[in-house]
């Protein structure tokens, strides 16, 4: 799915079965409308794109993963409870 662009990305993950897709994209939420979409989105809020920075916040994202439903987004910030 390289290179795909936001819409062009969901409708692919949507084809191939995704349930949640998992982005760093900072502008996502304003620029995706995902009403009546059958997909999810989490959204990772970091300082920088580093391993070191995204990380942590994998216990944060597994707990909204369980709860997730499809066309919501999540954010998870670093630092956020």
């Amino acid at each position: 799915m390289a290179g795909l662009n936001n819409g062009d990305l969901l409708i692919a993950a949507e084809s191939a079965g995704f349930q949640i897709l998992l982005t760093v994209d900072r502008g996502f939420e304003y620029e995706q409308n995902l009403a009546g979409r059958s997909i999810a989105v989490v959204i990772f809020r970091t300082k920088s794109l580093a391993l070191e920075e995204l990380l942590p916040l994998v216990p944060a994202c597994l707990a909204r993963v369980k709860s997730i439903q499809p066309g919501e987004v999540a954010t998870i910030v670093r630092g956020a409870a």
